[in-house]
């Protein structure tokens, strides 16, 4: 059996997240339906993120193991040539067998992208989360720098996670503006699920005025949920890379 490594590029907006599911279509069952009938195989595909619904990315990472013959690097055309445009095979390579696209992680990197106008946004719908109240992004960038280092991050899970180790590291979490696009960058060694928008959100709540500066370092201090700011939506958040 050989393996192959797949970065994968999708908009997540009409599906139910990555992750295979009984009665909803997701990312994962349509590639690996494509991968059946190139191969014959039932192949299971492993992906590093089990992204939400909604959620898009740019960078998702996946292996498979087959016997099939196809050269590594040709699995990229053949895919993007049975694929629906809203899923993009971006590179394909034989990988180690010992090589795993979730195991193998030292850490991902996310974005989260706001407009911040009165109106929400046609052509930007389903990729920002509209702030109908301006957003003060010195105020955001300053918030987003307490994040940087390892902590604690027991309040950044969603309700009825039950990861036992909540400690995480997080090296980069950066917050710019472009005209109305107000864009979150955050990079770190593994994110609790819906920590990212937990954190989106949080950052949007502290730039409008609507939470007092310092609800980050209060919640990770504290490990009280309450501290923190309601969950941003799925739709503005993009899984951006995989590190290895």
């Amino acid at each position: 059996m050989r393996r192959i490594h797949l970065i994968v590029e999708y908009d997540g907006t009409n599906y139910a997240g990555w992750q295979r599911q009984a009665n909803a279509l997701a990312v994962q069952q349509v590639i690996e339906e494509r991968l059946k009938r190139l191969t014959g195989e039932a192949i299971v595909l492993h992906g590093a993120s089990r992204t939400d619904a909604g959620v898009h990315a740019l960078g998702q990472s996946a292996h498979f193991d087959t016997d099939s013959r196809i050269p590594g690097e040709k699995f990229s055309y053949a895919l993007n040539a049975l694929l629906p445009h809203d899923i993009r095979v971006r590179l394909s390579e034989d990988a180690a067998p010992d090589f795993h696209a979730r195991f193998s992680t030292k850490g991902k990197r996310y974005r989260y992208l706001f407009y911040d106008a009165p109106h929400a946004g046609a052509l930007n719908r389903n990729t920002h989360a509209h702030s109908i109240y301006p957003l003060d992004d010195a105020r955001m960038r300053a918030e987003a720098r307490t994040l940087i280092g390892t902590h604690d991050f027991a309040a950044f899970a969603a309700s009825g996670s039950v990861v036992k180790d909540t400690v995480r590291t997080i090296w980069r979490a950066e917050v710019s503006r472009s005209g109305n696009d107000v864009m979150l960058i955050v990079e770190g060694s593994g994110f609790l699920y819906n920590m990212v928008r937990i954190i989106a959100g949080t950052l949007r709540d502290v730039g409008s005025g609507k939470l007092a500066p310092g609800a980050l370092a209060r919640a990770i201090e504290t490990g009280d949920r309450l501290d923190l700011g309601v969950t941003a939506p799925a739709h503005g958040l993009t899984l951006m890379e995989v590190f290895y």
